[in-house]
Formats: C-alpha cells, structure tokens, sequence
C-alpha cells in the first residue's frame, strides 16, 4: 500500500514539475508535434510518405503502422479510457496556456501516445529506419502530454504499453490465428 502511494506521490510530483517547468519555445515546439499527430495526421502523413517513397518495403510499414495505430486507438480510447475515470492533472499546475485544449475524458491511459508508439513501433520490423524517425516525433508527443498538463507521466507510460502492445498483437494476429485453424 505504501509502494502505491509513493508512486501515485511520484506521479504527481513529476506531472507539476513538468508541467510548470520548460522554456516557452520548447513549450510551442512541442505543441506544435502534438497538434500535426492530432487526429493521426502526423501518422497518416507518415504513412502516405512511407507508401509513396518506400515502395514495397514502404506499403508494408505504412500498413503495418497504421494497422497498429487503429487497434491502439480502439484499447486505448475505446477500452481503457472508458474503464478508467481518471481526472486530468489541475488547471493551476499548469502556467502556459494550453490547459483550455484539454479534453474532457479520462486521463488514464493518452490515446495520443499509445498511436505514436503503436505506428512507431510497427513500422520498425519492415523499415527499421522509418520506424527510428518516427520514434522521435512518438516521444515529443508523450513528452507533450505531460509538459502540457493533459496527462500525469503514468497515464502516458500506460499508453506506450497500449502502444508496444498493439504493436506486437498486429504484428503476430495472422500467424496466431492461422496455427488455431487447420
């Protein structure tokens, strides 16, 4: 019970640090990765790169990604977020203004971030370096999540994991499936 309670302390400790802390350009730069993945767009535009550039190497990663980004989107905020009835981090942990652009479902787990490392991550066993790039704007945007006070660090912890493991249930559902058929 103790352990528990320092985590949730940790968390929360962490949550009003980042939130409150950072420069305002990093503050905008980061904003600025979170609104291009809004809605998948950065994941969607990747992908249409991926197929456009990487020819057959590039339909199987961009499909594999966005395959895995629908099935994150589907645990995360289909499941989870209807499951958990988390509140968001307070309004007054956070001095820049973007607390107004929060949404009003559970915290627990970010969506946003479950799709990040969900296409990421699946994009990595076809076009490893693709995935690697990705990963990067995949952090930004977990980064931004807490640094804007939309999630504690825990609630994006959970969605990588969302993410990791989407990843992988798209990348071995066929072979699963097809040893359970004769």
């Amino acid at each position: 019970m103790r352990l528990l309670a320092g985590m949730r302390d940790g968390d929360r400790r962490l949550a009003k640090r980042m939130a409150s802390g950072g420069s305002p350009g990093l503050t905008r730069f980061l904003s600025a990765v979170e609104e291009a993945a809004e809605g998948t767009k950065l994941w969607c535009g990747a992908a249409a790169v991926m197929t456009w550039l990487g020819g057959w190497r590039g339909r199987k990663a961009a499909a594999a990604g966005l395959a895995s980004m629908v099935v994150a989107q589907l645990a995360s905020n289909g499941a989870c977020k209807q499951l958990a009835d988390r509140p968001r981090p307070p309004m007054e942990w956070n001095p820049h203004g973007e607390v107004g652009d929060r949404p009003d479902s559970s915290s627990f787990p970010s969506g946003h971030t479950a799709a990040a490392v969900a296409f990421s991550a699946a994009v990595v066993p076809s076009w490893p370096l693709a995935g690697a790039v990705c990963a990067v704007p995949a952090a930004m945007v977990a980064a931004e999540r807490v640094q804007s006070g939309a999630h504690y660090p825990s609630d994006v912890a959970a969605g990588a994991a969302i993410g990791l493991a989407s990843a992988w249930v798209t990348r071995h559902a066929p072979r699963l499936l097809l040893r359970r058929w004769p």
